[in-house]
């Protein structure tokens, strides 16, 4: 059962360089989902890009076998791409570019791990954020190491999920609301308010207009609470 208010999202709890070999890393937990999300500086880009002066951002995400109730065979074992992994990882990478000018960062790539180490709702979400505060580490590391020349951040970008529940909107679904949403909805967006992603579905039954904008409204202000708590983790680390 539900402890939080319907526009209430859950306390999200950072461990920036959780480890030691990452160019920036972060152990993300919003109750009962944890992620870990780390970042690696590659000084290449994918061949598209060689000669063009701009950089690249990429991202990949997995569940950890016994991150849900149900063991997630890992691919290698199934021998071939996890379709719903591929789709959230696309999912974090373009989320996360919006957040630089790759132009900034020159011919180098940025790999962006996410594994989910426990999931009960808003994993992909939680990775977002997560990322984003292990790239904030990596860029500062970077800068000192004399890797980059300039800091390439040009947004502070936060996601969050939100839903339709038993014709109840709830931010933040837990996976017991989740499963039983009749819509359901992922939201990116800037500091400003600009939306970066929405990817909404309607699970059981479809959503009015006025639905939809209530949705994006409660989202909007749940992310800036989130840019926030980014800032203020980040100030405390000297980041």
């Amino acid at each position: 059962m539900r402890k939080r208010r319907f526009d209430e999202k859950r306390d999200i709890k950072y461990e920036i360089g959780y480890l030691r070999y990452a160019e920036g890393s972060c152990l993300a937990k919003a109750e009962n989902t944890i992620v870990l999300c780390a970042v690696t500086f590659e000084e290449k880009v994918p061949y598209f890009l060689e000669g063009t002066q701009t950089g690249w951002l990429t991202a990949e995400y997995a569940l950890l076998p016994k991150s849900t109730q149900e063991r997630t065979i890992r691919e290698i074992k199934r021998g071939r791409p996890d379709a719903r992994a591929t789709e959230i990882s696309r999912f974090i990478g373009r989320a996360l570019r919006q957040a630089l000018d790759l132009k900034k960062i020159g011919e180098n790539t940025f790999i962006i791990d996410c594994d989910v180490i426990q999931a009960d709702g808003g994993t992909r979400t939680l990775c977002v954020n997560a990322s984003y505060v292990a790239l904030k580490q990596a860029v500062k590391r970077l800068l000192q190491e004399k890797k980059l020349k300039e800091d390439p951040f040009k947004e502070w970008i936060g996601a969050i999920s939100i839903g339709i529940v038993e014709g109840e909107i709830l931010v933040d679904l837990d996976y017991s609301e989740d499963s039983k949403a009749d819509v359901d909805m992922n939201v990116v967006a800037t500091e400003e308010g600009k939306f970066i992603e929405i990817q909404m579905t309607a699970e059981k039954k479809p959503c009015s207009k006025e639905e939809f904008e209530e949705m994006l409204s409660i989202a909007t202000k749940s992310i800036k609470e989130i840019i926030k708590e980014e800032k203020e983790i980040l100030a405390r680390e000297g980041i």
